[in-house]
């Protein structure tokens, strides 16, 4: 899932080469934590948050037979 994510992101942003992404897994919830340049935040987050909701709606319903739900944190 974390590759499709990646996959995602770099076709939005300005920067592809600089997005990282660090992969947190608790028991019930899988937490992506990405990481990139300044100038594509905005870019990610969307107006009122709605790319980065879209985005967060696109993985939970293609998520895996493990049932976690997927938290996405853009960090700066």
């Amino acid at each position: 899932m974390k590759e499709f994510l990646e996959e995602i992101l770099k076709r939005i942003v300005k920067h592809p080469d600089d997005i990282a992404i660090v992969e947190f897994d608790d028991t019930s919830v899988k937490t992506f934590e990405i990481i990139v340049n300044n100038e594509d935040v905005g870019q990610i987050i969307g107006k009122d948050g709605r790319t980065i909701k879209s985005i967060n709606t696109i993985l939970n319903a293609a998520k895996s037979s493990e049932g976690k739900k997927f938290v996405l944190k853009v960090i700066r």
